[in-house]
């Protein structure tokens, strides 16, 4: 038997990875594409695959599907769950039904959990298991979250999920293991940065399944659900009906400097995507500062609304495209433009302009002994080491808390700088006045000070 072709196409930023699996007769599978196809789409025409079929094992809760807008631009036959009821024309699968690829077959597994519709996909060549595609089932050290359908079924889930994952493991352990949830997803929280693995080395090695019985399945699980961004309660829904169908191109209207205070004026927001250096020089007063880089999309999705005009503003180096994209994949359809001529031009228009101070390591040691710092990391990064008496609330919980806190001066820090400046900038949008950002980690700010993290809460 040779093996197949399987090519993995990571999205570092979501944490997710699409597979694109060679047919062998210049036709492809793509499993669990993203409604940004232009990794996927470059790896088959280097290839001079055509993408002919494309399946996906759930209602993606953390990013759009790209299975329709292959359906409709490559004329790829959709694979989805049959339970999934989606609006759009696929080909629905139950489990233990077959699908064939011409030489190769994909056998439907139900392994809910996840979410309720999930199926898994054993790769077959002729009767040899080559590999299952597990989506959000069986992860390489873990298993996806089973909070995002329901709260009050998470327990439920969970507990489909301990015998979803059980029924992989009757799998020989040289299966491969494909998941589409890694490292750095929502989804899950996976100890190291391998994407893929195998049955053998799952049952070997993942932490969840050294879990004596079901119940301590169930409460390890739980136990490791960090938060989420909101639009996850969303997307689900938005893949069951079949997102908007793209262009190839993504484009935005140039906005002047006037126009986009003019829409700022009647609730836009300006999304400053510059890095933080350029943003703490000066920005439109009232901006959301979310730096481009590969996490970009996930913290769009949790500062900025999905349903108010959005205007970006970028440094002119940086790709718009890529904004665009990145911000599609999420489901967010509603940038209506970007400021022409950037910060200069907004600066030269004499529109309101805000800075905030960056505070280097080799001044924290002079800082007010009576400044508040407010650490705005996720709870399992505070609890692993943080400043002694910060305050710490989660950049995405900071939106609904900005009317319970006093402004007093604030240093704001993260891990490198970037979540810090968003949440500066929440806080200068809501009249805070006495806001600095700290341009390093709080081991550097310890350091500075001369003391220890502290640990836990």
């Amino acid at each position: 038997m040779t093996q197949p072709l399987t090519l993995q196409i990571a999205d570092k930023g979501l944490g997710n990875t699409a597979y694109l699996v060679d047919l062998g007769d210049g036709r492809a599978l793509a499993v669990d594409p993203s409604r940004d196809l232009r990794a996927l789409e470059a790896a088959a025409g280097t290839r001079g695959l055509r993408i002919a079929v494309a399946a996906d094992t759930h209602l993606h809760a953390d990013f759009i599907s790209g299975a329709r807008q292959l359906a409709a631009t490559r004329g790829a036959t959709v694979l989805a769950s049959a339970a999934g009821n989606r609006s759009f024309g696929h080909h629905g699968l139950r489990d233990g039904d077959e699908f064939d690829l011409g030489g190769l077959r994909l056998r439907a597994l139900g392994t809910p959990g996840h979410t309720d519709e999930h199926l898994s996909y054993l790769l077959l060549d002729g009767s040899q298991p080559v590999g299952v595609f597990t989506g959000g089932s069986l992860l390489v050290g873990a298993a996806a979250r089973t909070d995002l359908v329901d709260p009050d079924r998470t327990i439920e889930l969970a507990r489909a999920q301990y015998r979803s994952v059980h029924r992989l493991l009757e799998l020989p352990d040289a299966v491969e293991v494909w998941p589409t949830h890694g490292a750095g997803s929502f989804c899950a929280a996976p100890a190291g940065s391998a994407r893929t693995s195998t049955i053998g080395s799952e049952r070997a090695a993942n932490p969840l399944l050294s879990a004596a019985d079901e119940d301590a399945f169930v409460a390890r699980l739980l136990g490791s659900l960090g938060s989420f961004p909101p639009y996850f309660l969303r997307l689900g829904e938005v893949n069951r009906r079949g997102p908007a169908i793209l262009p190839r191109r993504l484009g935005v209207e140039q906005l002047t400097p006037q126009a986009v205070a003019a829409a700022q004026a009647t609730g836009a927001m300006i999304v400053d995507v510059r890095p933080v250096p350029a943003f703490a020089a000066g920005h439109p007063s009232g901006a959301l500062s979310i730096p481009l880089r590969p996490a970009f999309a996930s913290w769009l999705g949790w500062l900025a609304p999905d349903d108010t005009p959005l205007v970006v503003l970028r440094e002119p180096d940086q790709d718009v495209e890529e904004v665009l994209w990145q911000a599609a994949k999420i489901g967010y359809d509603n940038i209506i433009g970007e400021l022409a001529g950037g910060q200069a031009a907004w600066s030269a228009a004499c529109l309101p302009t805000t800075s905030v101070p960056l505070v280097e390591a080799s001044d924290a040691a002079g800082a007010a002994a009576t400044v508040r710092v407010l650490d705005i990391r996720q709870e399992a990064e505070y609890r692993a080491g943080h400043v002694p008496g910060a305050l710490n609330i989660e950049l995405g919980d900071l939106p609904a808390v900005l009317g319970h806190l006093a402004d007093v001066p604030t240093v704001v820090m993260c891990g490198h700088g970037e979540r810090a400046m968003g949440a500066a900038s929440l806080l200068s949008g809501a009249g805070f006045t006495q806001v600095a950002v700290f341009a390093g980690s709080s081991q550097d700010w310890a350091a500075a000070h001369g003391e220890d993290l502290a640990i836990g809460p």
